[in-house]
């Protein structure tokens, strides 16, 4: 580590500390040399595994650029795509792997999207799960049904079946 001040590469270490969220480390050092104090920050470098066989860093913003058309003329700002694109980062350090196939980047945004806006998902979708026709648009949008019923009678504290149990006519 060279010496920000001086240049000299004769420095230590006096302090490291795991950051809040466990995707870096920050290291307080001070120079042999000059006796100055500075700080570096050490981020674990995510890479994309390009279908091509290339790597390359990840990049939030390329990866936020494909979910932006999915979101065209939806009501999705861009502190929310941000915000999305945060949660996929931290969602892949927090996985403990390097590198990441395109792919699987892409699959990571899937659920994010739903929470965010259903439309967008169901085009996001449409591309990364390579729908194939009518039918596969029709699978998906009946699951998103079932899970919003499912999440509207929990929250309400009403199981689907309960009204039908209580509304058989006794004998």
């Amino acid at each position: 580590m060279h010496c920000p001040y001086c240049r000299d590469t004769d420095t230590r270490v006096l302090d490291s500390r795991v950051a809040d969220d466990g995707g870096s480390i920050r290291r307080r050092r001070t120079c042999s040399s000059c006796d100055r104090r500075f700080t570096t920050v050490e981020k674990m470098q995510l890479t994309v595994l390009k279908r091509s066989g290339a790597t390359e860093p990840f990049n939030r913003d390329k990866a936020i650029a494909g979910v932006r058309k999915a979101c065209k003329g939806r009501p999705v700002t861009d502190a929310q795509l941000a915000c999305l694109g945060q949660e996929v980062e931290d969602a892949m350090r927090l996985s403990g792997q390097a590198e990441f196939a395109a792919h699987e980047i892409g699959l990571a945004i899937l659920s994010p999207l739903r929470a965010l806006d259903e439309v967008a998902y169901l085009r996001f979708a449409s591309v990364y799960r390579a729908f194939e026709n009518a039918e596969d648009f029709e699978k998906e949008i009946e699951i998103l049904r079932l899970e919003r019923n499912a999440q509207a009678g929990f929250e309400t504290g009403l199981r689907p079946s309960t009204s039908e149990a209580h509304s058989a006519p006794t004998g």
